[in-house]
Protein backbone atom coordinates (compact mmCIF):
# COMPACT_ATOMS: atom_id res chain seq x y z
CA UNK A 1 0.00 0.00 0.00
CA UNK A 2 2.83 2.43 0.79
CA UNK A 3 4.38 1.68 -2.58
CA UNK A 4 1.12 2.59 -4.32
CA UNK A 5 0.84 5.82 -2.33
CA UNK A 6 4.45 6.74 -3.04
CA UNK A 7 4.12 6.09 -6.76
CA UNK A 8 0.84 7.99 -6.96
CA UNK A 9 2.51 10.93 -5.22
CA UNK A 10 5.38 10.78 -7.71
CA UNK A 11 2.98 10.63 -10.67
CA UNK A 12 0.89 13.47 -9.23
CA UNK A 13 3.99 15.61 -8.65
CA UNK A 14 5.17 15.22 -12.24
CA UNK A 15 1.77 15.84 -13.83
CA UNK A 16 0.66 18.67 -11.55
CA UNK A 17 4.12 20.23 -11.62
CA UNK A 18 4.02 20.42 -15.41
CA UNK A 19 0.52 21.89 -15.31
CA UNK A 20 1.54 24.36 -12.63
CA UNK A 21 4.45 25.53 -14.80
CA UNK A 22 2.32 25.77 -17.94
CA UNK A 23 -0.62 27.49 -16.22
CA UNK A 24 0.88 30.98 -15.90
CA UNK A 25 2.10 30.85 -19.50
CA UNK A 26 -1.39 29.91 -20.64
CA UNK A 27 -3.23 32.41 -18.44
CA UNK A 28 -0.88 35.38 -18.78
CA UNK A 29 0.40 35.03 -22.34
CA UNK A 30 -1.96 32.90 -24.40
CA UNK A 31 -5.44 33.60 -23.01
CA UNK A 32 -5.38 37.38 -23.65
CA UNK A 33 -4.37 36.75 -27.27
CA UNK A 34 -6.23 33.54 -28.13
CA UNK A 35 -9.01 33.18 -25.59
CA UNK A 36 -9.58 30.56 -22.93
CA UNK A 37 -10.72 27.70 -25.15
CA UNK A 38 -7.88 27.89 -27.65
CA UNK A 39 -5.17 28.39 -25.04
CA UNK A 40 -6.43 25.47 -22.93
CA UNK A 41 -6.66 23.24 -26.01
CA UNK A 42 -3.10 24.19 -26.98
CA UNK A 43 -1.91 23.11 -23.54
CA UNK A 44 -3.58 19.67 -23.77
CA UNK A 45 -1.10 17.94 -26.13
CA UNK A 46 1.80 19.06 -23.95
CA UNK A 47 0.09 17.68 -20.85
CA UNK A 48 -0.76 14.44 -22.68
CA UNK A 49 2.92 14.09 -23.59
CA UNK A 50 3.94 14.66 -19.95
CA UNK A 51 1.38 12.10 -18.78
CA UNK A 52 2.53 9.58 -21.41
CA UNK A 53 6.21 9.95 -20.50
CA UNK A 54 5.65 9.97 -16.71
CA UNK A 55 3.31 6.98 -16.81
CA UNK A 56 5.65 5.06 -19.10
CA UNK A 57 8.61 5.70 -16.85
CA UNK A 58 6.71 4.72 -13.71
CA UNK A 59 5.24 1.63 -15.41
CA UNK A 60 8.62 0.46 -16.68
CA UNK A 61 10.66 1.26 -13.61
CA UNK A 62 8.30 0.56 -10.72
CA UNK A 63 4.86 -0.78 -11.64
CA UNK A 64 5.51 -3.47 -14.24
CA UNK A 65 5.32 -6.33 -11.72
CA UNK A 66 2.25 -4.90 -9.97
CA UNK A 67 -1.27 -6.19 -10.44
CA UNK A 68 -3.51 -4.18 -12.80
CA UNK A 69 -5.68 -3.01 -9.89
CA UNK A 70 -2.57 -1.60 -8.19
CA UNK A 71 -1.54 0.19 -11.38
CA UNK A 72 -5.03 1.68 -11.66
CA UNK A 73 -4.94 2.76 -8.01
CA UNK A 74 -1.74 4.71 -8.67
CA UNK A 75 -3.42 6.64 -11.48
CA UNK A 76 -6.69 7.20 -9.64
CA UNK A 77 -4.93 8.48 -6.53
CA UNK A 78 -2.73 10.77 -8.63
CA UNK A 79 -5.77 12.23 -10.41
CA UNK A 80 -7.51 12.70 -7.07
CA UNK A 81 -4.47 14.71 -6.00
CA UNK A 82 -4.63 16.75 -9.21
CA UNK A 83 -8.30 17.57 -8.56
CA UNK A 84 -7.58 18.65 -4.98
CA UNK A 85 -4.60 20.71 -6.13
CA UNK A 86 -6.71 22.33 -8.88
CA UNK A 87 -9.23 23.21 -6.21
CA UNK A 88 -6.56 24.74 -3.97
CA UNK A 89 -5.04 26.77 -6.81
CA UNK A 90 -8.46 27.94 -7.99
CA UNK A 91 -9.69 28.95 -4.54
CA UNK A 92 -6.51 30.37 -3.02
CA UNK A 93 -4.59 31.77 -6.00
CA UNK A 94 -7.36 32.66 -8.44
CA UNK A 95 -10.13 33.56 -5.94
CA UNK A 96 -12.61 31.16 -7.53
CA UNK A 97 -15.42 29.32 -5.80
CA UNK A 98 -15.51 25.51 -5.68
CA UNK A 99 -18.30 25.55 -8.27
CA UNK A 100 -16.25 27.76 -10.58
CA UNK A 101 -13.19 25.54 -10.30
CA UNK A 102 -15.01 22.39 -11.39
CA UNK A 103 -18.10 23.46 -13.32
CA UNK A 104 -17.49 26.82 -15.00
CA UNK A 105 -15.22 25.52 -17.70
CA UNK A 106 -15.56 26.01 -21.41
CA UNK A 107 -17.67 23.16 -22.81
CA UNK A 108 -15.07 22.03 -25.35
CA UNK A 109 -11.83 22.55 -23.43
CA UNK A 110 -13.46 21.45 -20.15
CA UNK A 111 -14.57 18.18 -21.73
CA UNK A 112 -11.06 17.71 -23.12
CA UNK A 113 -9.58 18.46 -19.69
CA UNK A 114 -11.72 15.90 -17.86
CA UNK A 115 -11.06 13.36 -20.63
CA UNK A 116 -7.34 13.96 -20.14
CA UNK A 117 -7.76 13.28 -16.41
CA UNK A 118 -9.42 9.95 -17.22
CA UNK A 119 -6.48 9.10 -19.49
CA UNK A 120 -4.10 10.13 -16.73
CA UNK A 121 -5.83 7.76 -14.32
CA UNK A 122 -5.58 4.88 -16.81
CA UNK A 123 -2.18 5.60 -18.36
CA UNK A 124 0.13 3.66 -16.02
CA UNK A 125 -2.08 0.59 -16.39
CA UNK A 126 -2.22 1.07 -20.19
CA UNK A 127 1.55 1.52 -20.42
CA UNK A 128 2.27 -1.52 -18.23
CA UNK A 129 -0.20 -3.61 -20.23
CA UNK A 130 1.38 -2.54 -23.52
CA UNK A 131 4.88 -3.35 -22.26
CA UNK A 132 3.71 -6.73 -20.99
CA UNK A 133 2.19 -7.57 -24.39
CA UNK A 134 5.39 -6.53 -26.17
CA UNK A 135 7.48 -8.90 -24.05
CA UNK A 136 5.07 -11.84 -24.43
Amino acid sequence: MLRILGLSLLYFTIVFGAGFLLGPIRVLLLEPQLGTRTSELLEMPIMLFVIWIAAGWIAQRFAQAMQPIEQLCIGILAVTGVLFADLAVGVFLRSMTVTEVFFRRDLVSGTAYYSLLVLCALMIWLQARQRKQQTS
